[in-house]
């Protein structure tokens, strides 16, 4: 019976489709593993007498040891930005302070934020009343009376 042989370049291969599977679905986690496949494929041009089976060992635990890593250097490194609140836009509007666009009846009113109208709960005001945010629920401010 012959032995598969798994030449080095394979592994080459196997870290492109890695790396095109990263560039699809990103989060740096195939990444390692496209690195590990480039690591092993150069030690299987090295030392090609490295049987398959130690081959997979090889690949296998440097994936889990780069993956590792990378996530213990997020946790002591995080990835900081300078505008925080990008992608959380009601979340920036908290305590600023806006007109009524419509009066509030019942806890339930309306305010214009730039170009867009949004829904606030909070006591009944007239319109034109300056309101200040003070926390988001989904879609919809609550606010109360501004000093």
């Amino acid at each position: 019976m012959t032995e598969l042989v798994f030449v080095f370049w394979y592994w080459w291969v196997i870290a492109l489709i890695l790396l095109v599977v990263e560039i699809l679905a990103p989060g740096f986690f195939f990444l390692w593993m496209a690195i590990s496949g480039v690591v092993t494929g150069a030690l299987v041009l090295l030392i090609p007498v490295i049987t398959i089976n130690m081959q997979v060992l090889i690949f296998s635990v440097l994936s889990v040891v780069t993956i590792i890593l990378w996530k213990l250097y997020g946790k002591k490194y995080p990835i900081t930005s300078d505008h925080p609140l990008l992608n959380k836009r009601g979340t920036q509007y908290i305590g600023r302070v806006f007109s009524l666009y419509e009066p509030i009846k019942n806890g339930e009113g309306k305010i214009k934020v730039d170009d867009s109208i949004w829904k606030v709960h909070g006591e009944d005001c007239d319109i034109n009343t300056q309101v200040k945010v003070i926390a988001i629920r989904g879609t919809v401010f609550d606010v109360e009376k501004a000093d």
